[in-house]
């Protein structure tokens, strides 16, 4: 699969990862991905299920770097989510999400695989839309999620080895399909300052 996007706010071309059911460049800053039905990226690290059909495009990013997005989730089904991703292969990922939990709230989850997946529930908002943001600092990588407060809170630090792209993913795991709005996108070709702070 060789399309690829031309996404304005983003200094590299896209590739498609598993064709998404409709995707589209709005203006310079917004991308809109829809998932099909029973589409996911998950290694369940309690048995055998291994997921790699939820479609993304990424891109490959040197250096420091902050990529942000506004993500607004159509959220019809449990564990739909709008999620920016860290991809190396189907057995080296990393996501964090916004997505719908089987309580039927907005929740900011991240999930690091290694072989298997891990899944982390980090704390619920409120309404549809969050921005969430990657960094790249070093060797390392954080994850910053704001619901809204103009605070960038850590949800994750951590290291995943290899070559990594980076981008834009949609999921329905459960469901019949949902899109996803990445909105306000912000490519910044720096490193971050505080970790802890957000800044």
């Amino acid at each position: 699969m060789n399309e690829t996007a031309d996404l304005p706010a983003v200094p590299v071309p896209l590739r498609l990862l598993n064709r998404p059911e409709s995707w589209k460049v709005e203006g310079e800053d917004t991308l809109v991905v829809g998932a099909g039905a029973r589409t996911d990226l998950f290694s369940d690290p309690g048995g055998p299920d291994r997921f790699a059909d939820a479609p993304a495009l990424v891109g490959r990013l040197d250096g420091d770097f902050m990529l942000s997005a506004r993500v607004r989730l159509d959220t019809r089904a449990t564990y739909d989510a709008g999620v920016l991703l860290l991809y190396g292969d189907a057995g080296r990922w990393a996501k964090l999400c916004l997505e719908l939990s089987p309580q039927g709230r907005p929740t900011i989850v991240s999930v690091v695989t290694r072989g298997v997946s891990d899944d982390c529930n980090s704390f619920p908002v409120e309404g549809d839309d969050v921005r969430l943001r990657i960094s790249r600092i070093g060797t390392a990588f954080a994850f910053h999620a704001d619901p809204g407060t103009g605070f960038w809170h850590l949800v994750r630090y951590f290291a995943l080895d290899g070559d990594l792209e980076c981008g834009f993913l949609a999921q329905s795991p459960t469901g019949e399909g949902c899109t996803v709005r990445f909105e306000e996108i912000r490519f910044r070709a720096e490193r971050l300052k505080g970790l802890r702070t957000g800044e």
